[in-house]
C-alpha cells in the first residue's frame, strides 16, 4: 500500500491527528510520502514516515507551479494507491485522472465543494460535517471517519515547574490561540473562582490579547502561558478540569486527549461535542460565551468529587468504544483497499 498526502495545516489538534494518523499506518507497513509546509514543529516525526517535500503551496506563486509538477512525477515514478489531502487548500493539488483513489479529509465545515472536483470520495470527522457536504450536493462516495488521541501514557507536568500552588483549582485549555477558540471565555470563567488558575497551553496570534485580559480580569498572576508544547496531555493531566471553550469546533480532540488523560471536561455547545458528548455523563456542556455558566460547572467539579469521578470514567469508556486507535486506522486501511 502506497499513500501520498497533501497538508498544508499549521499547529493544533488536526495536525496532530494527522501526524497520529500517519504514524500508526506506518507501523501497519504502509509507504508513505508527503507534501507539506515548511517549518511545522511535527515536520521530524513525518519525516520518520516517509519522505517529505516542503512548499507553502501558495497562491500565484512560481514555486506552486513547480511543486504541481514535481508531484506530477512522483505519481507517475512512484504510482500511489491512494492520494490524499487534508482540507480544502491541499486538495487543489489532487490531479485529475489516474489509478490512485483521491479523497479529501475534512475536518471542517467546507463552503463549497469546487476545489473536490478531482476527488473519487470525501472523508468527514463528523457526521456534521459530511450531511453539510451532501447538503452542498456532494453525490459521489461520502464516508465519516473520526478522530483518535495519540496513545501516550500522560504523566502530569509538576505544578511547581509552572509556579502553580499544589493544591489550587487548576484549569487547563490548550489550542491555537484565535478567536473562535474561546480562551476569553475561559479566564472570565475563571475570574469568578478565586481559587481557580489557569494554564493555557498552545500559541497563537491572540496571545498578547489573553495576557492582556488575563490582567485586566486581575487573574494574571493566577494565569499561565506555556506556549507551543510537543505534547499537551503531560499538561492536561496535571490539571483538575479541562475546558473547551471553542464558539466553532468541528469535532474537539482536545475533549478525546483529556478522557485520556483522566480529567473531568467542561466543553461549549460547538458542533463536534454536540454529536459525541453527554452532558452530565462524560462531561459538562455550558452554551457558548457563557462564562456564568462556565464558572458554574467548574465549580461543581470543583466541590463534587464524585461527580468528577464518574465524568472521568465516562469519558474513558467512551474513548475507548467509539475513538480507539486501533478501530480508527482499520477504517482507514479498509477505505483505502476499497472495503467501505
Amino acid at each position: 500500500m502506497k499513500v501520498l498526502y497533501f497538508h498544508f495545516g499549521k499547529e493544533g489538534g488536526a495536525e496532530r491527528f494527522f501526524v497520529n494518523l500517519v504514524t500508526e499506518l506506518a507501523g501497519r507497513g504502509v509507504e508513505q510520502r508527503f507534501v507539506i509546509r515548511p517549518g511545522r514543529t511535527w515536520e521530524s516525526q513525518i519525516r520518520a514516515c516517509g519522505p517529505v517535500i516542503l512548499n507553502n503551496f501558495r497562491n500565484f506563486s512560481l514555486s506552486k507551479q513547480l511543486v504541481r509538477l514535481r508531484v506530477q512525477r512522483l505519481i507517475r515514478r512512484w504510482r500511489p494507491d491512494v492520494i490524499m489531502a487534508a482540507q480544502n487548500r491541499a486538495s487543489k493539488l489532487i490531479p485529475a485522472g489516474g489509478q490512485a483513489l483521491k479523497l479529501v479529509r475534512l475536518g471542517d465545515y467546507p463552503k463549497t465543494l469546487q476545489r473536490f472536483a478531482n476527488c473519487d470520495c470525501l472523508v468527514a470527522n463528523t457526521p456534521g460535517i459530511a450531511e453539510h457536504c451532501r447538503a452542498l450536493g456532494w453525490e459521489r462516495p461520502l464516508h465519516v471517519i473520526t478522530n483518535f488521541p495519540r496513545e501516550v501514557a500522560p504523566v502530569p507536568v509538576r505544578r511547581a515547574d509552572l509556579d502553580t500552588p499544589e493544591d489550587a483549582f487548576l484549569v487547563v485549555g490548550s489550542g491555537r490561540f484565535v478567536g473562535r477558540k474561546g480562551f476569553d471565555t475561559l479566564l472570565r470563567a475563571a475570574a469568578r473562582l478565586p481559587d481557580a488558575w489557569v494554564w493555557l497551553v498552545g500559541e497563537g496570534g491572540c496571545r498578547a490579547e489573553l495576557e492582556a485580559l488575563a490582567g485586566e480580569l486581575g487573574i494574571l498572576e493566577r494565569t499561565r502561558f506555556t506556549g507551543w508544547v510537543e505534547e499537551p496531555i503531560h499538561y492536561v493531566a496535571a490539571g483538575n478540569a479541562y475546558v473547551m471553550a471553542s464558539r466553532h469546533e468541528p469535532l474537539g480532540n482536545v475533549i478525546l486527549e483529556a478522557w485520556r488523560a483522566g480529567v473531568p471536561v467542561v466543553t461549549t455547545r460547538s458542533e463536534g461535542p454536540m454529536w459525541f458528548v453527554e452532558d452530565g455523563r462524560d462531561a459538562l456542556m455550558v452554551d457558548i460565551d457563557d462564562d456564568s455558566a462556565m464558572a458554574g460547572a467548574l465549580a461543581r467539579i470543583r466541590d463534587d468529587s464524585a461527580l468528577a469521578g464518574s465524568l472521568v470514567q465516562a469519558g474513558r469508556e467512551k474513548l475507548a468504544a467509539r475513538f480507539s486507535r486501533d478501530v480508527i486506522v482499520e477504517q482507514y486501511l479498509d477505505l483505502f483497499r476499497g472495503r467501505l
